[in-house]
């Protein structure tokens, strides 16, 4: 006997109510309850739409913004202290142990700046990719690496070139208004 018809020497009858079991009236109703269920999960799926858009939008917000971070400031601030301030504490560093240490701090300095540029450019063309909303693999690893890699850079800048910059070239007045010159005409406004 099938659930529907069944099927009597030969000719095909309607299953009358009596002739269908408990089981056979369960099927069709365990169908709606299953439709029931997929319909819930992915309208509980559907409901972290917001939040995910959300994060799309802020994840398109942070690359394009680190974009330009590393286009305009973090470029314009390396040159700034390769082309200028650099130069300038090592012309007015005491020639001796005054200079050698200015110049070895200058190397690491340096060196870090193109450690950061490369970490910078593996990363780039993922965070382009996030940029202009498209799929990337953003390897959380070397976005790590370049994140500690710069403020390691800038803490040693900070706590111990730029405090010894400021002792050497403080000892002129001239270069010190110079190079504040130099830097502002540089990023002054064009008009």
């Amino acid at each position: 006997m099938t659930t529907h018809h069944a099927i009597h020497h030969g000719k095909q009858a309607s299953a009358s109510p009596a002739a269908v079991g408990p089981a056979d009236l369960a099927l069709p109703l365990s169908g709606f309850s299953q439709c029931h269920f997929g319909i819930a999960s992915q309208l509980q799926a559907f409901a972290e739409l917001p939040g995910l858009l959300a994060a799309q939008a802020q994840a398109h917000t942070i690359a394009t913004r680190t974009l330009s971070l590393f286009k305009y400031a973090v470029a314009g601030h390396h040159a700034d202290e390769e082309g200028e301030l650099f130069p300038a504490v090592l012309r007015a560093a005491v020639k001796g142990e005054e200079a050698d240490r200015v110049q070895t701090m200058v190397m690491r300095l340096t060196a870090d700046h193109r450690r950061i540029d490369a970490l910078w450019k593996a990363l780039e063309p993922a965070v382009k990719a996030v940029a202009n909303n498209r799929p990337a693999d953003l390897d959380l690893v070397a976005v790590e690496a370049l994140v500690q890699a710069y403020l390691a850079h800038a803490r040693y800048e900070e706590e111990f070139f730029l405090p010894l910059a400021e002792e050497i070239l403080g000892r002129n007045d001239k270069r010190m208004a110079a190079l504040g010159l130099s830097l502002h005409l540089r990023h002054a406004p064009m008009v």
